[in-house]
């Protein structure tokens, strides 16, 4: 595994976080919205994310609950706790002095997104 795949990898739970903090959502929605947003750069599969959301729930940064709707299959729609909302707040700012040192070291980026 490259360096970088080891550094998304780790993220994947902020990225979770962070959809999340939006509204609640099922599995399938948090990979397209993570992949949407991302411009195509964060593909996550079922096999990463399911096992990452059950760990999470574990660790109670999100809960589920099943939702039915007629004619569809029940799914499992996930939302953020008031853990995982503490959680990515001090992620948040992890990740940013993370970036701000590492920029200070290699460089900043050609494209830096304002207002992110």
């Amino acid at each position: 595994m490259t360096d970088i795949q080891q550094v998304r990898k780790g993220s994947t739970p902020l990225l979770i976080l962070s959809i999340l903090n939006e509204g609640p959502q099922h599995g399938y929605a948090i990979m397209r919205q993570l992949e949407s947003r991302s411009e195509g750069y964060f593909t996550m599969t079922a096999a990463l994310l399911y096992p990452t959301l059950h760990q999470m729930e574990q660790d109670k940064l999100v809960q589920a609950v099943w939702e039915d709707t007629p004619g569809q299959h029940r799914k499992k729609v996930y939302s953020i706790t008031g853990e995982g909302q503490r959680r990515l707040s001090l992620a948040r700012g992890d990740w940013w002095k993370f970036f701000d040192q590492l920029f200070n070291i290699v460089g900043k980026p050609l494209r830096i997104k304002e207002n992110i």
